[in-house]
């Protein structure tokens, strides 16, 4: 059987602090971190019966702190060009270590790591870490690359703004002077000539919402002139390379790789084999926010996987938020017909405001009709991001980011759902709220749904919005009809957007029926989340009548070897038994 990959995102800083008392803005110290060897196997039992098949393990490389590790030969960073206290994640500065918060021994930490690696793979479960290719920290240096490889910007001339085998890009001349405070005296930042920024900004002076704490690096393009420099093959290419190899060797499952736009296609076209050559399981995830570029980058760029962002999930959040049309989902899969499979859909993610927040849903239990939308659409991955499931709202002022509907990933904190699921590593539910213990339950059986069921990890898909634009019991504003089937067995599903109950009498024209070869007449269907059972109707000229609860979602399964042959009664006169529980 095909998996459907059904990925559980730990923000791995955050996920098992249990600290009550975190202060704004407060240090390590204070606040404290998660460690990597609270992540027990007891806890991936917990997370493995949400149906999950992969974590992925945000966060987990070296970056820059103001946390002071000099102890253990880690070079402290500069406290003016690292957000927050403890630093973002994507601005790594030793692609080769790992990041010494989240170890309980700082001087074993790979060691750690590679521990949870195996527990994770022991607890059934696949782990992914991020690939962050298109910048660095401002101050980059491993201290623990293996022999023989040489660190970036060890071998560049800073006097060219481009060199083909530079790895930064130098603002020649000029003195690094962004619109925030860089300290006076022995305590400032002092960078020259100044590095091109992150987020393309080749300027030695980038405002304060520019990623002025990180370096791009240069893949061969000059960006002076536009030119592209790949033969011979520039040297950032080779040491990215020896990165990925690197955490393939230890075990990796897959990579979720940082802006992969940002970043030139051909080095992906490059990259990629060049991994799987040695390692033909591993799997590669692309953040990616352009449409068009989704076909390049799977076809061209050998991608697995990759995000669905600005379609599916900002079609699904409009609905929800924006009063967006739920027929505007036909038109979303429209967008990417035929690369379904390579779709990674989500509702949270460490970027995105929390579902639950109040600057969008503001209430968890509206998540239905969204979640089962997102994850029984296509046969692609499912993601979920640690405490969604819990209707984790993000309403604390944490530090550095402030108070905006997000999980930081700047600073040092505790998240209340998580805190109380976690349990001091007894995640057994005793402090969880009821409400919180039932949305779990339900994420739980809507997750473990898409790999039970073959119609939605390999199935076909068939949208029946466009035959019942005129049907008076379907508002197309509100919701959204659509099958899914797979060998002889067929799943409806009717997602309710709405405020109120619906009562759906749904039209399933011929060509249903002949593209999923569905036989005609009367089968005895079930709902695979109440185990409600009824008889439904299978002809063209019928309807498929179901009841769906507001902000919510049916599916209605049904085999086609127990479709009876319709008999001369109309749909009117035809007996329907009672309803059931299974």
């Amino acid at each position: 059987m095909k998996q459907k990959p059904v990925i559980y995102q730990i923000f791995t800083r955050l996920f098992t602090n249990d600290n009550p008392t975190c202060v704004p803005g407060g240090t390590i110290a204070q606040n404290g971190s998660g460690k990597l060897n609270n992540i027990t196997p007891r806890v991936l039992k917990s997370i493995k019966e949400l149906g999950i098949t992969h974590v992925w393990y945000t966060g987990v490389i070296e970056h820059a702190t103001k946390s002071d590790y000099s102890a253990f030969g880690i070079t402290p960073d500069n406290p003016h060009v690292v957000k927050g206290q403890a630093g973002s994640p994507y601005a790594i500065k030793d692609y080769y270590d790992i990041d010494p918060d989240l170890a309980e021994n700082v001087a074993e930490r790979m060691k750690e790591f590679e521990a949870l690696v195996d527990r994770t793979h022991k607890g059934g479960m696949k782990v992914i870490i991020d690939f962050v290719p298109n910048h660095t920290a401002r101050n980059y240096h491993s201290d623990a690359r293996p022999a023989g490889i040489r660190d970036l910007g060890e071998d560049d001339d800073p006097n060219l703004f481009f060199g083909h085998d530079n790895n930064y890009y130098y603002i020649t001349r000029q003195l690094f002077s962004p619109s925030v405070d860089m300290g006076q005296g022995d305590d400032a930042y002092v960078e020259f000539p100044a590095k091109a920024t992150g987020d393309d900004c080749f300027s030695a002076f980038p405002g304060v919402n520019n990623w002025y704490d990180t370096v791009k690096l240069n893949y061969g393009v000059d960006y002076g002139d536009g030119s592209r420099h790949f033969q011979p093959i520039p040297s950032t290419w080779f040491k990215m390379l020896n990165i990925l190899r690197f955490w393939a060797s230890k075990g990796v499952d897959g990579f979720r790789c940082d802006m992969v736009h940002m970043v030139p296609l051909e080095f992906w076209e490059w990259a990629i084999p060049n991994v799987k050559d040695r390692y033909p399981d591993i799997i590669f995830i692309a953040e990616i926010y352009d449409t068009y570029l989704y076909r390049p980058f799977i076809e061209r760029g050998g991608f697995d996987y990759l995000y669905d962002k600005v379609n599916l999930y900002d079609t699904l959040i409009g609905i929800e938020c924006a009063n967006y049309s739920a027929a505007t989902i036909t038109s979303s899969w429209q967008r990417t017909d035929g690369l379904g499979p390579h779709m990674l859909n989500f509702l949270e993610n460490h970027d995105e405001q929390r579902f639950a927040s109040r600057f969008k849903a503001g209430d968890p239990a509206k998540v239905y009709p969204s979640l089962v939308v997102s994850s029984t659409i296509n046969t692609g991955p499912m993601m979920i991001y640690a405490g969604q499931e819990l209707g984790e709202k993000a309403d604390d002022a944490e530090g550095y980011s402030g108070l905006d509907g997000r999980t930081t990933i700047f600073d040092y904190w505790s998240v209340p759902t998580l805190r109380r699921w976690y349990n001091g590593g007894k995640p057994d539910g005793s402090l969880l709220t009821p409400a919180e213990k039932h949305l779990r339950a339900r994420y739980a059986h809507i997750l473990g749904l898409l790999n039970k069921e073959k119609a939605f990890s390999e199935g076909k898909f068939f949208d029946l919005m466009y035959v019942n634009y005129q049907n008076p019991t379907l508002n197309p504003h509100r919701h959204y009809v659509y099958m899914r089937s797979h060998e002889g067995e067929t799943i409806f599903v009717a997602a309710n957007f709405g405020d109120t109950p619906a009562e759906l009498k749904v039209n399933i024209p011929m060509h249903a029926f002949e593209y999923l070869n569905i036989p005609q007449g009367h089968a005895p269907a079930k709902e695979l989340q109440s185990g409600e059972t009824d008889d439904k109707m299978l002809i063209p000229d019928g309807t498929f009548d179901v009841n769906v609860p507001a902000h919510d979602a049916v599916m209605w399964k049904f085999r086609h070897a127990d479709v009876r042959p319709q008999r001369h009664e109309t749909a009117a006169t035809t007996p329907r038994p009672k309803k059931s529980k299974r």
